[in-house]
């Protein structure tokens, strides 16, 4: 039986108290010993992020990096790592959320030097490689949000909200997929599948057309490139619930990268395993589409195009219908949008082409 929501949260509090300590106390180890204390950083550079067939996602490899305070160039990144080590502990400690704008006008109140806040998320994800555990894990969020909407019953374990429940169909807008609603825990659901779908206009048609009863689904809008926070709740709709993922988005090279992205992960999150869905499937808008079911289209860019050739160069674009509908998108060197299928009437979408690819999804 899957643990609760409560009791996961709990473990992963204490994980990531357990790594802060053991790496803050080798450091007061180091200075009591008269020793300059270093952090190891695993290496984020493309010579060593390997693509994990096992794992169906990209790792990162062996080598790594001292960071020390012996090195006068590095005891500034150092510094401040150790300080957002310390910032992040008493966040975990407390229960208290922040943004990543909010942990760079922290720091000055400790005097702690970024130059802007590109900085100071670099050292966030410096630190996410040393504990090999997401910034969300140490209550870090980003700004952006995206959406869901369906018949899920979930319970609420932030503090303030323990045990309060809520099902995600009660506001026609859907829910922001935010920290709480990512740490509560799934109760329960009539849902068969989750959709989840690149655009928001989108996501209120399917709302207003009621796709999550006509299929049985939880709807989630992406908000373009999943944020993190979706993709843990889609990792956790299909591991928890064992509902099925299916990927909605443009039909072009970006969104069949943003369907690989939430089926696989990323290059740039190498250093973290836990934001995957390798079953999902993506069934369109593909290449194919474009003149199956003649969509009004746009003419690729010569940026779409490099894209393209650069997408050929990954692993996982070499085989099946990620390799195909590259292909296909050179051939024809158009591109098309979602809302391309209103040329048939609003409903078309909803109507003809998702039961199309619902069907076609079981059979992949």
């Amino acid at each position: 039986m899957a643990k609760t929501a409560k009791s996961r949260a709990s473990k992963t509090q204490r994980d990531i108290l357990d790594l802060l300590r053991k790496h803050g106390s080798r450091i007061y180890d180091d200075l009591d010993h008269g020793r300059f204390p270093n952090f190891e950083i695993p290496s984020r550079s493309v010579g060593n992020i390997v693509y994990d067939t096992k794992l169906r996602q990209y790792v990162l490899g062996k080598s790594a990096a001292l960071r020390s305070s012996k090195n006068t160039s590095q005891l500034r990144s150092f510094t401040q790592l150790m300080w957002l080590a310390f910032f992040a502990n008493r966040l975990t400690q407390e229960k208290k959320s922040s943004t990543l704008r909010d942990v760079y006008y922290s720091s000055q109140a400790f005097s702690i030097d970024f130059d802007d806040q590109s900085e100071s998320d670099n050292i966030i994800v410096d630190l996410e490689a040393v504990l090999a555990k997401p910034r969300e894990a140490m209550h870090i969020f980003p700004e952006e949000r995206s959406s869901v909407f369906g018949d899920l019953d979930i319970e609420y374990t932030v503090p303030g909200y323990e045990g309060k429940r809520m099902n995600l169909s009660n506001h026609p807008d859907g829910y922001a997929i935010g920290p709480s609603l990512t740490s509560a825990e799934l109760v329960g659901t009539s849902a068969e599948m989750v959709i989840a779908i690149e655009k928001g206009g989108l996501f209120t048609r399917f709302v207003e057309e009621q796709v999550d009863k006509k299929f049985k689904s939880i709807i989630v809008d992406t908000g373009g490139q999943a944020p993190r926070s979706t993709r843990t709740l889609l990792k956790r709709l299909h591991d928890e619930l064992s509902l099925p993922v299916i990927i909605l988005t443009d039909g072009d090279v970006y969104g069949e990268h943003i369907a690989m992205v939430i089926k696989s992960g990323s290059a740039n999150a190498a250093h973290l395993r836990e934001l995957t869905v390798p079953d999902a499937k993506w069934v369109g808008v593909w290449a194919s589409d474009i003149e199956r079911y003649d969509l009004p289209t746009i003419p690729m860019t010569d940026s779409d195009i490099k894209r393209c050739h650069d997408l050929q160069k990954d692993p996982r674009y070499s085989h099946g219908i990620w390799k195909k509908e590259l292909e296909v998108f050179l051939k024809i060197k158009r591109k098309a949008e979602l809302e391309a299928f209103s040329k048939y009437g609003l409903t078309n979408i909803t109507d003809r082409y998702l039961p199309q690819k619902i069907e076609l999804a079981r059979s992949l």
